[in-house]
């Protein structure tokens, strides 16, 4: 039964070595399978390794049941990783476009801002600070205001102050200029 799955993560997988762990859970007659892929002895592949999101619906006595979601990411065939559309997601992607544009900053210290900022909710508004009775709130991941966004925005993310990895992209090229690094920050900036 399993077997046509490891052979969907072989194929997934023809230009890097990876290994595969399978660890089966079966209760009240559902199964369920988590599927974690592990970087090989491909040393570039290990650089290019992520998270991403996998999905699929195995169906035992009856019961439609879906594996887990995160996995280790593959690098697709043209070259392209993907990554998972939550927080963690987010700062890794942000995080490669940052080594792209010299950005400085790490995962812990996005991470630590974000949680303080908006609790990692890509649609948290501030609407009582100065800001705000400005006319101006702080949106986002990293509650950027709208003049802070359009002047540090990174080229390659989307124009949008609510798009998550445009968010922490652009706090961090703003807290890059202005404090060196996001690493830095341990209030609000």
């Amino acid at each position: 039964m399993f077997s046509s799955r490891i052979a969907d993560l072989r194929s997934l997988n023809r230009t890097t070595t990876r290994k595969a762990s399978i660890a089966g859970i079966a209760a009240a007659g559902v199964a369920a399978v988590t599927f974690s892929l592990v970087p090989g002895g491909n040393a570039s592949a290990d650089a290019h390794a992520a998270t991403a999101p996998v999905a699929w619906s195995s169906t035992q006595s009856g019961v439609q049941t879906t594996a887990a979601k995160e996995i280790t990411a593959v690098k697709t065939a043209d070259s392209k990783v993907a990554y998972p559309d939550n927080l963690d997601g987010w700062i890794r992607e942000a995080l490669s476009i940052m080594k792209k544009n010299g950005i400085p900053g790490s995962y812990e210290g996005l991470h630590r801002n974000i949680i303080r900022e908006s609790s990692g909710n890509p649609k948290a508004i501030n609407l009582w600070d100065i800001n705000a009775k400005n006319g101006i709130p702080s949106k986002g991941l990293l509650q950027v205001i709208p003049p802070t966004f359009a002047a540090y925005h990174v080229k390659g993310t989307p124009n949008d102050i609510w798009d998550p990895v445009a968010n922490i992209v652009a706090a961090a090229n703003y807290a890059a200029d202005k404090y060196g690094s996001m690493d830095n920050v341990n209030s609000a900036y």
